[in-house]
């Protein structure tokens, strides 16, 4: 049921979807005996998508998500096994054109692949399957298992996890699979402005994991208010840092994290 939830009514909210809801919604009264109604809608509509395009809003939100935790303390020694969460890879896309197709975070594999070939004694982890509402037999997993061995890590050392259709359930599965035993030490390896509701997911499935952040959005605090003219820039920010502030709320309120924005302390 949340895995539904967030596909229907967490996409509908999303800010660029819900501004052309508002506008549509409002040309259709328009026609109506609530056309002033209608009038108001679109006028909001055209604010928000302006306030949201153009203005530091999204930076605003992502910014401390990003930021919430630190780089890999990589004096801590050699880890166990590395995480990489899904996304990077279109599935269906994949499934078409018969090999890998990265439409987004595609840091999330190079750093991996990289921190593999630091560590060669580690095992590394892919957990992704179909994020779509109406699934199919198209899994990320399958096609990072031949990404990966394209860029020199022996399948050997590769886990698979395929079924797992969010972040939820990355943590879940993962943790069912690797069965980790104390005092080993595993990479979380996700988007830095994921960071946060991953680590907590990961925490309450009982898999403690160490934050290894990538594929950041911004650079320092000042990047905040660089003015941006092209409205594809703002929304970029703002889409990913809405979805990401709702599924904490929504996590905490659930009972499927500990806190609210979870940090690099224990909770």
């Amino acid at each position: 049921m949340f895995f539904v939830i967030s596909k229907t009514l967490g996409i509908m909210l999303m800010p660029t979807n819900l501004m052309i809801e508002l506008g549509v919604l409002g040309v259709i009264l328009l026609a109506t005996r609530f056309r002033r109604l209608g009038r108001r809608l679109m006028i909001v509509s055209l604010v928000l998508l302006a306030i949201c395009a153009w203005s530091p809003l999204g930076k605003l939100l992502i910014y401390p998500l990003e930021t919430r935790f630190p780089a890999w303390d990589a004096s801590k020694g050699a880890p166990d096994g590395i995480i990489v969460l899904g996304g990077p890879l279109d599935a269906d896309l994949s499934a078409a054109h018969g090999r890998a197709v990265i439409t987004a975070a595609g840091d999330r594999i190079v750093s991996a692949a990289v921190l593999a070939h630091r560590y060669p004694n580690a095992r590394l982890l892919y957990t992704g399957g179909s994020a779509n509402l109406l699934s199919n037999d198209a899994k990320e997993a399958d096609y990072a298992a031949d990404m990966f061995e394209g860029l020199g890590i022996a399948r050997t050392r590769l886990l698979m996890e395929r079924s797992s259709r969010n972040t939820l359930e990355n943590a879940e599965f993962s943790k069912a699979m690797v069965n980790p035993k104390p005092g080993e030490r595993w990479l979380l390896v996700t988007s830095a402005f994921h960071m946060p509701r991953a680590v907590g997911l990961f925490r309450k499935a009982g898999f403690a994991v160490e934050a290894y952040p990538v594929d950041w959005k911004l650079g320092k605090g000042s990047d905040i208010f660089i003015f941006s003219n092209i409205a594809e820039d703002g929304l970029s920010y703002t889409d990913p840092a809405v979805r990401e502030w709702m599924g904490l709320i929504a996590y905490r309120l659930a009972g499927k994290t500990d806190a609210f924005l979870p940090g690099p302390g224990p909770k």
